[in-house]
């Protein structure tokens, strides 16, 4: 029985993911989602998915990226 290495929970259906030569556990995708995600670098949002990436960052959507200066990014093209 894995135990999640965000919340504690022991769980028989506990799942690893394997990032960058290290293993995490977790007992549901919300905690998985917890402790691996990136961060908006603008509002702080979970990112899912691949969000919009720029030098100054990580960014949830264009809007967060032009409010920290970065233009080239599109929502819609």
């Amino acid at each position: 029985m894995g135990k999640c290495n965000v919340c504690g929970n022991e769980y028989d259906k506990s799942f690893v993911i394997e990032k960058a030569g290290n293993s995490y556990e977790f007992d549901c995708f919300e905690c998985a989602i917890h402790a691996m995600a990136p961060v908006c670098t603008h509002c702080g949002v979970k990112v899912l998915g691949h969000g919009h990436e720029s030098d100054s960052g990580i960014f949830c959507s264009a809007f967060c990226a032009s409010k920290k200066g970065v233009h080239e990014l599109q929502d819609r093209v």
